[in-house]
């Protein structure tokens, strides 16, 4: 599934129609270069699920922050300054992406081998100054089933 935005606004909204989809222990990968919008998108998810997106911030120094405040926890990953996967292991990672939160994790290139088998994948890329393509892509049947349901309601 692709997604044009036209601004941030659209990709804030994105999100947010996203997070109401989202359960406990939902994974949800972002890719995508400097600036393509994967901490904007993530603030919609933030806000979806009731975390206040200013609190959401991409300081590439912390790999990991915990909003607690929303209807699940949301863990947000920034591994823009990882340098090798392993470096996640000292940080206890697998407790967040299993834990009874939501996991979005910004550079999820970076997990390399560490990428978790089911997971929701978002590729952001630029289409112009304030466009971003947003290309969902998923292989297993749970996130299959989310991506139909945004669909639909994308189309409402």
């Amino acid at each position: 599934m692709q997604i044009i935005s036209q601004s941030v606004k659209d990709t804030l909204h994105l999100g947010r129609l996203l997070a109401r989809l989202l359960t406990a222990g939902d994974i949800i990968c972002l890719t995508g270069e400097l600036g393509s919008g994967k901490t904007v998108f993530t603030k919609g998810i933030a806000e979806g699920l009731g975390v206040n997106q200013a609190k959401v911030t991409s300081s590439s120094f912390i790999l990991i922050r915990q909003h607690l405040e929303g209807k699940v926890p949301l863990y947000h990953f920034d591994l823009y300054r990882l340098q090798k996967p392993g470096d996640l292991a000292a940080v206890g990672y697998e407790e967040y992406l299993y834990d009874e939160g939501v996991a979005v994790i910004e550079w999820a290139e970076k997990l390399d081998c560490l990428m978790p088998r089911e997971h929701l994948m978002v590729e952001l890329s630029y289409r112009g100054e304030n466009k971003r393509l947003l290309k969902f892509s998923a292989t297993t049947p749970r996130y299959k089933k989310l991506l139909r349901v945004l669909n639909e309601n994308l189309s409402h």
